[in-house]
């Protein structure tokens, strides 16, 4: 168990305040388990009192690439929970990137007791395109106070008005209840625009008003005042920014068919197909693909392969569709690249050299395309399975200096027991890598492994190696160009199911 929300009480469709944190590893798959309750007393939840009203799993990363995760809970054996489902909303809270810290007060509230004073706390809304309010904090309750002064608090920019400074926020002070029946005081709008005329010397208010007063009372004015008192902003986007404001991950995997790899009818080839176990290119490919797809929305991947003569003409290729369609190169799923590559091997002829760089520049020609929209909305990842040396190492070291400038990141895993040497050199973390004519590499977009070092190990080790550089490669790029996240789409609208969250 990481952590357990506050308990709501007497409410079927509860927004719970509680914000989990939980560390994400992009280079991991994660792992999640979320379960209700209904509680019944004072110890701990999920106690034998409790009543388990259902759970739900999916990953990490599921939830920060879709930035809002709405799924049925389930009892036990697998079985729904009536219409209940469950939404999770991700979004960062890491120390620096795009927070805004607010300092709220109240003065002369409404006061709502008869025998004391009322005990107000405050909540803020953020309304989203399709009308739907998001809570995005829930002040502490001050008692018996009715010009209460709250704690300062943090919110990220993108909780508080999705990154656009013209959002509609909703401001509402309550009367504290404990039996979970709080009275309205008065609410105001308001945007992150507006907000930030609080800062320095500066303070803003809005009039808390109660729009049945404002219709019965003739000279009704407000509720009661709330002053913004302070207003600071921090901005420093981070890798989840990108993705969370809608970054696409594309992945695309290119495989190495040269003759040295073996006959791959002979159980001695490194592409021979054995029925009980995946060769080391298989393993290679879904141990990084599997951590990709949570990352594209439409979990397709673009698939070629080098060094082999391909039909119908059985010319040498060294950028080929493993699918055979020359028009498009994309396989559905991890699982479509494992077929299109079982099906294209008894078709082709594994020849050589083994030359990387037409790969490299192909994937860079369509990085390049989208570098032009100047907006981070993909970033593409080429994933190399080699058996051996590269033959054009001048032309893929000019590719790398090329790619090194665009939304690009290349994985190089080394498959067999060739000696790699060479390899390291494209690495890059032993010294800055240089063109032929000396020009060094923009960024370090080259991550080599040999798999023969991850032979024991698990995949997850494997994807845990190479892709742990991505995030600070996507940060780098995107922080040179300076392109800030696109604003986040907005979440999609709630399944209509009248159940609790």
């Amino acid at each position: 168990q990481v952590d357990r929300s506050e308990v709501i009480k007497s409410n079927l469709n509860p927004v719970f305040a509680k914000i989990f944190t939980v560390d994400y590893y992009f280079e991991e798959v994660q792992k999640l388990r979320f379960e209700v309750y209904d509680s019944h007393g004072q110890a701990g939840v999920g106690t034998h009192d409790d009543d388990f009203l259902g759970g739900m799993e999916c990953t990490v990363g599921q939830i920060v690439a879709q930035k809002r995760v709405t799924k049925p809970l389930f009892l036990k054996y697998g079985k729904f929970a009536g219409k209940s489902t469950i939404t999770i909303i991700s979004e960062e809270i890491s120390g620096n990137n795009g927070y805004v810290e607010l300092a709220f007060r109240a003065k002369k509230l409404d006061d709502k007791d008869l025998f004391s004073k009322s005990d107000p706390f405050l909540e803020i809304y953020r309304i989203d395109d399709d009308r739907s309010e998001q809570l995005v904090y829930r002040t502490e309750v001050v008692k018996n106070n009715l010009s209460p002064i709250w704690e300062p608090f943090k919110v990220s920019l993108n909780s508080l008005c999705s990154c656009e400074e013209k959002r509609k926020l909703r401001c509402v002070v309550w009367d504290y209840d404990s039996r979970g029946k709080h009275d309205f005081i008065g609410e105001f709008f308001t945007t992150f625009e507006e907000m930030q005329k609080a800062m320095g010397e500066n303070k803003v208010q809005w009039d808390c008003m109660n729009p049945k007063y404002k219709i019965k009372k003739r000279n009704y004015k407000n509720s009661g005042v709330v002053v913004l008192l302070d207003l600071k902003i921090h901005r420093v986007y981070s890798f989840l920014d990108y993705i969370m404001g809608g970054c696409q991950i594309h992945f695309t995997v290119a495989i190495d068919f040269t003759a040295s790899n073996g006959d791959p009818r002979n159980s001695c080839s490194l592409h021979y197909i054995n029925p009980y176990q995946p060769n080391e290119y298989l393993k290679a490919l879904v141990a990084v693909g599997e951590i990709c797809q949570d990352y594209d929305s439409d979990k397709k991947f673009s698939a070629l392969g080098f060094g082999a003569r391909i039909p119908p003409k059985y010319e040498v290729s060294h950028d080929f569709a493993i699918n055979f369609n020359p028009d498009n190169d994309e396989c559905e799923g991890i699982q479509g690249v494992v077929e299109s590559y079982q099906s294209c091997l008894p078709k082709i002829q594994l020849y050589g050299p083994t030359n990387v760089a037409p790969i490299i520049s192909k994937v860079a020609r369509v990085a390049a395309d989208e570098e032009r929209t100047k907006e981070a909305s993909q970033y593409f990842i080429l994933l190399i399975l080699t058996d051996g040396v590269v033959t054009d190492m001048a032309d893929t070291r000019e590719a790398i200096v090329r790619a090194s400038y665009l939304p690009m990141s290349i994985i190089i895993v080394g498959v067999g027991n060739a000696d790699f040497t060479d390899m390291q050199i494209l690495d890059g973390d032993d010294g800055v890598l240089r063109s032929p004519r000396g020009e060094p590499v923009l960024r370090d977009i080259v991550q080599f492994v040999p798999f023969r070092e991850f032979k024991n190990a698990s995949p997850t080790a494997l994807a845990k190696c190479v892709l742990a550089e991505v995030p600070k490669q996507v940060v780098e790029y995107y922080s040179y160009k300076a392109f800030p996240p696109r604003c986040p789409r907005p979440p999609s609208p709630e399944p209509s199911l009248g159940s609790p969250q």
